[in-house]
Parts: C-alpha cells; sequence; structure tokens
C-alpha cells in the first residue's frame, strides 16, 4: 500500500500562528466562565466540577440528588434514600435562595405612540369598544378586542399614568364666564 504523500516531511514551525492566542482560546473552551457571581466567588479550581457543586450543596446529577420509589411487585412502595454530603460553603445556597426569592420587578412599557391612542380612545368613546373600532384614528383599523387589549395592557404597564388620566377625566371643567 502506498503512503501518504507528504507523511516523511520534516516539521516546521509555523510563524503565522500566534501561540499565546491559541492556548487563550483553548483555555476560554475548557474553563468556560460561571455566570452566577456566587458560585463563581466559591469555585475551586483545583476541585473537579463535582465536587464543588456537592460542596455548596447543589446537585451534579439531578438523578441522584432526588429519592426514588422503587416499586415492588407485592406490597408497599419503598423509597431509598438519596445520599446525604456534607455541604462546607452554605453561604452559597443561602445567597441562591435569596437573590431568588427577591420579587421581579415588570420592565415592560408601551410606546408613547401607543399610549396617546388608548388615551385617546378613552377619552372620546369612554368603554364603547364597537365605537373605538370605527373611530378614524384606528389607522390599523384595530377590531374592538384589539383595543380592549391595548386598553387593558395600558392599565396594566402604567396603572399609575392610567388612574391620573382616568380622575383628570372626572374632574368636572371650570365654566369661563
Amino acid at each position: 500500500m502506498p503512503k501518504a504523500k507528504k507523511s516523511g516531511k520534516r516539521k516546521k514551525f509555523d510563524y503565522n500562528q500566534d501561540r499565546k492566542k491559541m492556548k487563550k482560546k483553548l483555555m476560554k473552551k475548557c474553563n468556560p466562565r460561571i455566570e452566577n457571581s456566587q458560585i463563581r466567588n466559591a469555585w475551586d479550581d483545583r476541585k473537579s466540577m463535582a465536587r464543588n457543586l456537592q460542596d455548596m450543596g447543589l446537585a451534579f446529577d439531578p438523578n441522584l440528588a432526588l429519592p426514588i420509589k422503587k416499586q415492588r411487585l407485592l406490597g408497599e412502595a419503598r423509597e431509598t434514600a438519596a445520599p446525604t454530603n456534607i455541604v462546607t460553603k452554605p453561604y452559597v445556597l443561602n445567597q441562591l435562595e435569596e437573590e431568588a426569592s427577591r420579587p421581579v420587578k415588570d420592565t415592560k412599557t408601551l410606546s408613547s405612540d401607543l399610549i396617546e391612542y388608548v388615551q385617546h380612545m378613552i377619552r372620546e368613546h369612554n368603554d364603547n369598544y364597537k365605537a373605538m373600532a370605527r373611530d378614524e384614528k384606528n389607522y390599523y383599523q384595530d377590531t374592538p378586542k384589539q383595543i380592549k387589549r391595548k386598553i387593558n395592557e395600558y392599565k396594566r404597564c402604567h396603572p399609575e399614568h392610567y388612574d391620573a388620566f382616568i380622575s383628570s377625566l372626572a374632574a368636572p371643567q371650570p365654566m369661563v364666564q
């Protein structure tokens, strides 16, 4: 069988390759960045991933973390106990639980055009969605249900603005003499 053509060729140093950059790229691939700051600060590079997570009280393998009910043919089902390990870094678990229990602020807002559109519709037609659908400002030909959905979205995203707007509509206009 014939040999490959350039198999006996002497190896030469490639001056076009940046060895430092290649090593950095390889290390980045081998040791990915841990996004969570609590876990990243408690991480020990000399330990394996499973050992690090076990020290923090986290599960490496979810199948081993929870007890599994073994079915028996006769009699009741018996539960096998999950292996209990010593947690040396419980503060990580406490910080993660505290972070997860914090309420998430709803950051959704509406465009100023949509707010103006909804306010115009409420100002002109109050709760008559069919009349809103026939309004000349209804450029996109929204159906009554679509308009109602937009108004409810405005109520949900900007409740204080909506309350102020409704109270300004309800206030009696002063008469000019």
